[in-house]
């Protein structure tokens, strides 16, 4: 059977991320890793093997390592920053790929990847259509695990017009009658809910961009914004309520896992990957496991959908749930809820209800 070629273009999220392929530079300052790695060019940084669909199609492929830093990708020109991942998919071509896909910044400096499609000739795709089919799944699966219903739900979407987010909130918005959209543009939060609410009549829609007002309120949180900082701390949270932060960086504090018992925070997009994948790089996961992001790529590959599909900052309902059903023709699922570099069991999970139900009773016994 035909082997079906991919790359995924990666960069470190921070400077100091560079040790993990680079162990000498863990001894120099962040700063001069920026420095220095400004003027190294994109290269291959691992390759991936063992990919196997049920379906019995295959396929391989590369990690291309764009080493420009989270707050390089925004604070560098940008036409700069542009020509380096048009040079990480030049070598993609170069290596065989038949589909590039864009990871974390790469996929937010410009256009979305367009501005990239244009100046390659391979498709690409930002991966960004698993990565909202995949939250949305765990969403449903952590509410449930909490005991929330989410008819009765106050679901808060923060990022709401990004691309990412405005696609959650369209499909949640079709399915559930209670959303806040938080962001800081209020024409557009307007035209968004506008939309929304054309197509659900039951739709009981607010939008803020106030956060910090508004999270508190949120029995199920989405967070999905492009900032470089965590936008999230422990006192921002209700007890008991879920938060799925599919943005990286992460939006959600570490403070958040250190001070907050009482709720329930995990990773937007974290999917098993079939066969005996071999990725001969560590960017933190468990074994056979990848972002949606790379996740979509590989499903594009094994499908033999050589075409840029989820490119630009539109998603479209009908691109999420076709490769939805893609990657589960393919075998990727949902890997159980990820928090902070680690798997939550079902105890914890447990435990966390439990601790949210008791704080919510002190609380209600002190009015």
């Amino acid at each position: 059977m035909l082997m079906n070629k991919f790359a995924f273009i990666i960069h470190p999220v921070q400077a100091g991320d560079l040790a993990r392929k680079f162990s000498l530079t863990r001894y120099l300052p962040n700063s001069w890793q920026e420095a220095i790695f400004r003027h190294v060019p994109p290269m291959k940084a691992s390759h991936i093997t063992g990919i196997k669909s049920p379906t019995g199609a295959e396929a391989e492929g590369w990690f291309i390592g764009c080493p420009l830093s989270s707050r390089q990708m925004l604070a560098l020109p940008q036409d700069f920053v542009l020509r380096r991942i048009i040079q990480a998919g030049q070598l993609a071509e170069k290596l065989g790929a038949g589909i590039v896909g864009l990871g974390a910044f790469t996929a937010v400096v410009g256009d979305a990847g367009v501005t990239v499609a244009d100046n390659l000739n391979i498709p690409v795709t930002t991966g960004n259509s698993l990565t909202v089919a995949s939250a949305l799944e765990g969403i449903k699966q952590g509410a449930s695990s909490m005991g929330i219903d989410l008819d009765e739900a106050n679901i808060l979407i923060l990022g709401a017009t990004g691309s990412i987010g405005a696609a959650c909130a369209r499909i949640l918005g079709r399915q559930f009658p209670r959303l806040t959209l938080v962001a800081r543009n209020t024409r557009r939060l307007e035209e968004l809910r506008e939309e929304i609410e054309a197509s659900n009549p039951r739709a009981q829609l607010s939008i803020s961009t106030d956060s910090r007002q508004s999270l508190p309120e949120g029995d199920v949180v989405v967070t999905v914004t492009s900032a470089l900082d965590a936008v999230i701390e422990p006192q921002d949270l209700k007890p008991g309520s879920v938060v799925c932060d599919v943005a990286r960086p992460r939006d959600v504090s570490k403070r958040v896992a250190a001070m907050r018992d009482d709720v329930l925070v995990f990773e937007g997009g974290v999917m098993s990957v079939p066969g005996d994948v071999q990725f001969n790089l560590d960017f933190g996961f468990p074994a056979g496991t990848a972002y949606a992001c790379m996740s979509e790529t590989m499903v594009l590959s094994l499908e033999g959908r050589f075409e840029s599909f989820s490119l630009g900052r539109e998603l479209t309902v009908e691109q999420i749930e076709e490769v939805d059903r893609l990657a589960k023709k393919h075998g990727f699922v949902l890997a159980g809820l990820r928090s902070f570099e680690r798997m939550i069991t079902s105890e914890q999970i447990l435990q966390i209800r439990d601790k949210a139900r008791k704080r919510l009773k002190k609380a209600a016994a002190r009015v």
